[in-house]
C-alpha cells in the first residue's frame, strides 16, 4: 500500500502566543507577496501544477530560494504545495495574475511600495502627534514626491487605483437608481470608470468627470473624443477642493473624502455650493466600522495617517461631516464587501 503525504496546511486558529509571533512577522508575508508579484510567479504558473524548477526557469530565479518563497506563501493560502512537491494555484494566488479579471497584482504592489517600509516604523510618532510623517521622512508632501521623484511608484499607484475603480464601478452602477436623473457628475472620479458604467447603464444620462489634469488626461477611452460614450460625457480638469464648476442632478464622490479634515470640508462645501436644491449627493467610502472588511480598512486607515495625515471614516464621522456641509443624510447602503454609499440630498 502506498501512502501519500497530505497537502501541507496551517492550523487555522493557532494559540495566542503563536498568533502574536505570526503577526509581528507580518512584514515577511507582505514582502513575500510583493516578491511573487514582481517576479511574475502567478503569471508563470498555468492551470496545472508546476515544479519549482520550471517556475524558476520561467521567472529567472534560483529554484531553492523560490521554493522557500512559495512555501511561505502557501502557508498563507497563496499557492498550494502539492504532495509531490509541485505548486498549484489557489483562489488568492490567481489574484496575483495580471490577466485575472479580479487581479489585485497592482494593489499588492502599491501597498508594499518602498516608501511604505520607511513610514510604517514611525506609526507611534504619527499616533502621538495625530499627523502624517511622510514629509518628515522624504522632505516633501506625499503626492508631489510620488509624481515628481518616484515615477515607478506613481505608475504602480495609478494602475492600482485603476484596478480598484474598475472592479467597483459595476457594483456602484448596480446599486444606484438613476432612472429619474438627466445628469450625473463624478467628482474626483479618477479616470472615470464609475461614470462610464453609469452612462452605459442609463442610455439617456449625461455625465461629467472632474479630477486633476494629470488624472483626466488618461480618462477612460469610452469618455474621450471618439469613444462610445463621448457624446454624453464631459471631462473637466480641476481640483474639487478649489471649485466644482458643474451642475448635475446627482453628484458621486467615491473614496475622496479621506484626506485631512480641511480638504474634506472644502470639497463638500464646493459640492453644496454647486448643486441645485433637491440634487442628490452620493458619497461612497470604506468604513473602519464595516465588519466584513475591518482588517483591510483599519490597515488602510493607518497608512493614510502616515502618508497624508488622512483617515478612513466610521458611519458616525461620515454622517457628521455630511451634515456639517448642509446635506440631508438619508439611507446608508453597502455597495459591496468593502464600500458603503451614503445617500444625501441638497435641501431646498
Amino acid at each position: 500500500m502506498t501512502t501519500v503525504d497530505p497537502v501541507r496546511t496551517v492550523d487555522p486558529a493557532p494559540p495566542p502566543p503563536m498568533r502574536l509571533r505570526e503577526l509581528v512577522f507580518g512584514a515577511a508575508c507582505a514582502a513575500a507577496v510583493r516578491a511573487a508579484a514582481r517576479l511574475g510567479v502567478a503569471d508563470a504558473l498555468q492551470d496545472t501544477p508546476a515544479s519549482v524548477e520550471d517556475l524558476a526557469e520561467a521567472v529567472r530565479a534560483e529554484p531553492r530560494t523560490l521554493r522557500r518563497l512559495l512555501r511561505a506563501l502557501a502557508c498563507q493560502g497563496i499557492f498550494e504545495e502539492r504532495p509531490d512537491g509541485t505548486f498549484a494555484h489557489t483562489e488568492m494566488s490567481r489574484l496575483l495574475r495580471e490577466d485575472d479579471p479580479h487581479s489585485l497584482r497592482y494593489i499588492a504592489l502599491w501597498c508594499t511600495e518602498p516608501w511604505t517600509w520607511d513610514v510604517w516604523p514611525k506609526l507611534d510618532e504619527a499616533v502621538r502627534t495625530g499627523g502624517g510623517v511622510f514629509e518628515d521622512v522624504y522632505g516633501r508632501e506625499f503626492f508631489p514626491y510620488l509624481n515628481e521623484d518616484a515615477p515607478e511608484s506613481a505608475y504602480v499607484f495609478n494602475r492600482a487605483m485603476t484596478t480598484s475603480s474598475r472592479q467597483s464601478a459595476q457594483d456602484v452602477a448596480d446599486l444606484l437608481d438613476l432612472a429619474d436623473a438627466a445628469s450625473v457628475a463624478d467628482i474626483g472620479g479618477g479616470q472615470g470608470h464609475v461614470l462610464a458604467s453609469l452612462l452605459e447603464r442609463h442610455p439617456a444620462l449625461e455625465g461629467t468627470l472632474l479630477d486633476l489634469p494629470g488624472v483626466v488626461g488618461n480618462a477612460d477611452p469610452r469618455l474621450r473624443e471618439g469613444g462610445s460614450l463621448a457624446s454624453r460625457a464631459r471631462v473637466i480638469a480641476g481640483d474639487c477642493r478649489e471649485d466644482i464648476p458643474v451642475q448635475a442632478d446627482v453628484y458621486v464622490l467615491k473614496n475622496i473624502l479621506e484626506w485631512d479634515d480641511d480638504s474634506t470640508r472644502r470639497a463638500l462645501a464646493n459640492v453644496r455650493g454647486a448643486a441645485r436644491p433637491g440634487a442628490r449627493v452620493v458619497v461612497i467610502e470604506n468604513l473602519v466600522d464595516d465588519t466584513p472588511s475591518m482588517r483591510f480598512t483599519t490597515a488602510m486607515d493607518l497608512l493614510l495617517l502616515l502618508n497624508v495625515g488622512g483617515a478612513k471614516h466610521t458611519r458616525e464621522s461620515m454622517v457628521e461631516r455630511l451634515a456639517d456641509a448642509g446635506l440631508v443624510v438619508g439611507e446608508i447602503r453597502p455597495v459591496n464587501a468593502y464600500l458603503h454609499a451614503f445617500e444625501c440630498t441638497v435641501p431646498s
